[in-house]
């Protein structure tokens, strides 16, 4: 199947079929995606909260209790897997080290100079953000939903329905995982798994604006 038909084919699910569990041999080819989607100048500033029991889901559902997100409750219990998709808050210098030194263990850098040309070049963008631009939390939750896209579209290919989902309080999910604590915050959730048979979503019509609408093409 071509990879036209498999954006054309995917959704966002409204319902989950509680009874169907992901394969580990499929799921972890899901975790293959969060650890190896792309992210500028390989900050890679996101950690992945992954619940595939009943009492793991529930967890993540405390955040969706207040009203206006009660909605997404069900998606979150009746789903296989859920991952809540975490950004750092901020970047600092030793984690600049950090992901250099990895680099270095894994072949990057045949020399020190290449090493610390590498180190410097990652430091000017990070800083460019920290202390030019000011922007440097919404750059790095940029750098997530990089990898939010890289698991809906690998998770059509994998066959499997996908619900991606802001409807949360940020505070009660922090909280609950303790994620300020560790440098971090939720950022979005995705529900993962197969449609119900009730899904009304799975029988509507995919709508996007036309290409004419949308590109420029250039001379």
């Amino acid at each position: 199947m071509d990879i036209t038909t498999i954006a054309s084919q995917r959704y966002a699910a409204k319902a989950f079929d509680s009874s169907k569990r992901i394969p580990p041999e499929i799921f972890v080819q899901i975790e293959n995606l969060l650890q190896l989607s792309p992210s500028s100048v390989n900050i890679q500033p996101w950690h992945f909260i992954i619940a595939s029991t009943e009492k793991g889901r529930s967890r993540i559902a405390k955040a969706m209790a207040p009203e206006q997100y009660e909605y997404n409750v069900p998606k979150v219990l009746q789903a296989s897997h859920v991952i809540v998709f975490c950004a750092k808050s901020d970047i600092e210098d030793e984690y600049i080290q950090h992901i250099t030194d990895t680099e270095e263990q894994s072949g990057r850098y045949t020399t020190a100079q290449s090493k610390e040309k590498g180190l410097q070049g990652r430091t000017y963008f990070v800083n460019t953000h920290r202390f030019d631009r000011h922007d440097s939390t919404s750059w790095l939750s940029k750098q997530v939903y990089l990898n939010l896209g890289t698991i809906l579209l690998g998770a059509a290919l994998l066959g499997l329905d996908a619900t991606p989902m802001e409807g949360f309080d940020e505070t009660i999910m922090d909280t609950e995982f303790q994620l300020r604590e560790q440098g971090y915050t939720a950022l979005v959730v995705v529900a993962l798994g197969y449609h119900s048979e009730n899904d009304f979503n799975k029988s509507l019509p995919k709508s996007r604006l036309e290409k004419k609408e949308i590109f420029t093409p250039l001379d």
